[in-house]
């Protein structure tokens, strides 16, 4: 039974992972044509983590910036809900959660900055720059940091 659960947890991951090529490929609509038969099949059962990465990077394909801010927003959620809700993750899934938490901050603030919220901005912004502290120096950690201080100077700019 764990070894089904595994293969099974695996293939979501593949699944959302060529999506995210397509997306970084720049074939936005594909990807989130993907994503969303994805998000269909897995409901609200799917755990938290697959939920979470499939909001964030599902709010990647979206041209309306509220659009994008609503998926978001369940990335987010999906995110507390294995952190602190009744279901909670197994402890990977924990540690991954907590490394997701400074690009879901960044994807929020980023999000309220485009729909003219900047103090809502500031704040998600703030909380991406205190999350980001945990993460490990070098590759992605340093990928993060440098997109907190752009869109610190782009929120700077806007006042």
């Amino acid at each position: 039974m764990a070894e089904q659960q595994q293969s099974a947890t695996d293939a979501v991951s593949t699944r959302i992972g060529q999506a995210v090529m397509l997306l970084h490929g720049g074939d936005r609509e594909e990807a989130r044509n993907r994503f969303a038969d994805l998000w269909s099949e897995l409901g609200e059962d799917a755990g938290p983590v697959h939920r979470c990465t499939l909001a964030h990077y599902m709010a990647d394909t979206q041209d309306d910036p509220g659009d994008e801010l609503t998926w978001d927003l369940r990335a987010w959620n999906a995110a507390a809900e294995g952190l602190t809700g009744e279901r909670p993750a197994a402890r990977q899934d924990l540690l991954a959660l907590h490394a997701f938490s400074p690009a879901l901050h960044l994807g929020l603030a980023a999000d309220y900055l485009k729909l003219h919220r900047p103090e809502a901005a500031r704040h998600h912004l703030d909380r991406a720059r205190k999350a980001a502290d945990a993460l490990p120096d070098g590759g992605r950690g340093n990928g993060v940091r440098t997109a907190i201080d752009r869109l610190a100077a782009r929120l700077r700019e806007e006042r």
